[in-house]
C-alpha cells in the first residue's frame, strides 16, 4: 500500500527503487531513488519519512552547491523485512536496516543496524533488542 501524498523522486541517481511484498508507504512520505532503494517484504513506513540514498557535492566554495552535483554513492539504502520506521524518520545513503528493527520517530539513520533491535535519536542510536 502506497498512500495518498507519497513522493517518488529520481534524484541524485539512477538506481532502482524495489518495495517487497505487503509493505506500507504512509502519507508525506519522500522517497529518492539516488544510489537505489531496496525494501523488504512487510516494511511498515510510517508518515512522513525520508529515504534519501544520495548527497549533494558541496566541497568547492566558489561554486553553488546546486551546480556541484552529488556525490558519489555510499551504497544506496537496504531495508531488510519486517521493519517498522516511526513518523519522521531519515534514512541516508548508506544505511543498511537489519530485518526486524523498529526506529523511533524523528530519527535519522545512518550506517548499519542490527536486526530485531530498536534504534532512536539523531544520529539512530541503539537502544534495546526487540522485546527487551
Amino acid at each position: 500500500m502506497i498512500d495518498a501524498f507519497v513522493k517518488i523522486k529520481p534524484a541524485g541517481g539512477s538506481g532502482e527503487l524495489v518495495i517487497g511484498a505487503d509493505c506500507a508507504i504512509n502519507s508525506g512520505t519522500v522517497i529518492y531513488t539516488g544510489n537505489g532503494i531496496r525494501i523488504g517484504d512487510a516494511v511498515l513506513i510510517a508518515a512522513n519519512c525520508t529515504l534519501a540514498p544520495t548527497n549533494h557535492q558541496f566541497a568547492d566554495s566558489s561554486r553553488r552547491i546546486r551546480d556541484q552535483g552529488f556525490q558519489p554513492s555510499r551504497g544506496g539504502i537496504v531495508i531488510g523485512d519486517d521493519v517498522w520506521l516511526g513518523a519522521n524518520v531519515v534514512v541516508l545513503d548508506g544505511a543498511v536496516i537489519g530485518q526486524g528493527c523498529v526506529v523511533a520517530a524523528g530519527a535519522v539513520v545512518r550506517g548499519e543496524l542490527e536486526s530485531y533491535s530498536v534504534y532512536a535519536g539523531s544520529p539512530a542510536k541503539w537502544v534495546s533488542a526487540r522485546g527487551s
